[in-house]
């Protein structure tokens, strides 16, 4: 692979079962559990009071966080929860939402994210020699490395207080394995390889979910009676004092066929880059070791064939005639194969978690002076992932 193209990863690491396995445990370690959600559950629900509270710029009293619900605020802050998450799982500490460092992260994912958008970016990549009439790449490698200096620093900690009964988050697991490792694979688990292999969860473990989320309330606030049907199903499986724990699921379908439909109908990143492992002859082309390949998801995603009407948001596409929720073959947003979003797991279990916690709290409307048809449902033209148009939504408290 051309050396001056723009990419944010080596893949080689994944390719040992045995260590991809290894952390994948770490998925049902302690950063992950549904009680860690929870916490960061109440974390978000909070900040949305506080930043309704924030804009009277009145007496600080937690009770007038609630007079003031019903205060527009920008769904970007639904970012924050899911990101603090993936960041605990990675480094092995959750974040206070004011903290520096998080706040630098979320800034520099923010801006990596809509760069990687940039047609003058995929000019780069596909004319490097232009390079000098260009200056988004420039701009782009140096945020990214900005962000490889935070993960430089964990990797320097960890090194220095692991323990290997007891490791603590994803970098930790890199560490234990780089050591356990020196002999067998001296190259492949280096410290430049660590920091891309984290550098590319901290990208897309936190963009993703924390974006779908967005998507997920802007939707209900499209489609009010859709979200009315979800409270009133948290309102019959969920004890009242009680969150919804992730087996609570399995008897919310209705629920659970809206998360699924949020996924397939935003098509989040419709073509991933891949890259041919070997020769590789598919339907008449010859496709050389090292062609990159960009599968499309969305053909999929929206194919007639599969969905009733795909191009609507339409949670019965997960339910067959007696209201269960039924599982689809071309229902594929992580994508297929051993490429497959190592996160599936951990990013199920925070939608499930974070959509029904908000739901159960709160009703999200419009901001005063527009209606549902108002809303935008586009995506702006530059930015990697399908993100929602900067939008305000409303909190509305339920009783």
């Amino acid at each position: 692979m051309d050396p001056t193209v723009i990419t944010l990863s080596l893949h080689e690491l994944f390719l040992g079962l045995d260590f991809y396995d290894s952390v994948i445990d770490l998925a049902s370690g302690p950063c992950s559990t549904s009680e860690s959600l929870a916490t960061d559950l109440h974390l978000l629900l909070r900040t949305i009071r506080f930043q309704l509270l924030a804009s009277t710029r009145t007496c600080p009293c937690f009770i007038l966080g609630f007079i003031h619900l019903g205060e527009p605020f920008i769904l970007r802050t639904f970012n924050t929860a899911p990101t603090n998450i993936t960041f605990a799982l990675l480094f092995g500490e959750r974040f206070d939402y004011k903290d520096p460092i998080f706040t630098t992260l979320l800034r520099l994912i923010d801006e990596v994210m809509c760069l990687l958008g940039s047609p003058f970016l995929h000019l780069f990549n596909f004319y490097p020699f232009l390079g000098f009439l260009f200056n988004a790449h420039k701009i782009l490698l140096k945020r990214i490395e900005d962000v490889r200096i935070i993960i430089r620093e964990y990797i320097k900690t960890s090194k220095q207080d692991i323990n290997a009964n007891s490791l603590k988050s994803y970098t930790d697991a890199l560490v234990f394995k780089q050591r356990e490792d020196t002999t067998k694979r001296e190259n492949l688990f280096n410290d430049d390889n660590l920091i891309a292999s984290i550098l590319d969860l901290v990208m897309a473990g936190t963009e993703t979910t924390a974006t779908t989320l967005q998507w997920a309330v802007l939707l209900m606030m499209k489609y009010p009676k859709i979200q009315k049907k979800v409270q009133e199903e948290i309102g019959r499986v969920v004890k009242p004092g009680h969150w919804a724990t992730y087996d609570d699921r399995k008897d919310m379908p209705y629920t659970n066929a809206v998360i699924h439909e949020v996924q397939r109908f935003i098509t989040l990143l419709p073509h991933v880059p891949r890259s041919t492992s070997a020769d590789t002859h598919f339907r008449g082309y010859f496709l050389p070791k090292g062609t990159m390949v960009i599968p499309s998801l969305t053909s999929v995603l929206l194919d007639r064939s599969h969905w009733e009407t795909p191009h609507e948001f339409n949670p019965n596409h997960f339910l067959d005639a007696d209201g269960k929720f039924v599982k689809k073959e071309a229902f594929m947003p992580f994508s297929l194969g051993r490429r497959n979003c190592i996160g599936e797991s951990l990013a199920k279990m925070e939608l499930f978690l974070f959509f029904t916690g908000l739901l159960q709290k709160f009703t999200f409307q419009p901001p005063p002076g527009l209606t549902e048809t108002d809303l935008d449902l586009t995506v702006p033209k530059t930015t990697f992932t399908l993100r929602p148009q900067p939008q305000l939504t409303c909190a509305i408290p339920l009783e």
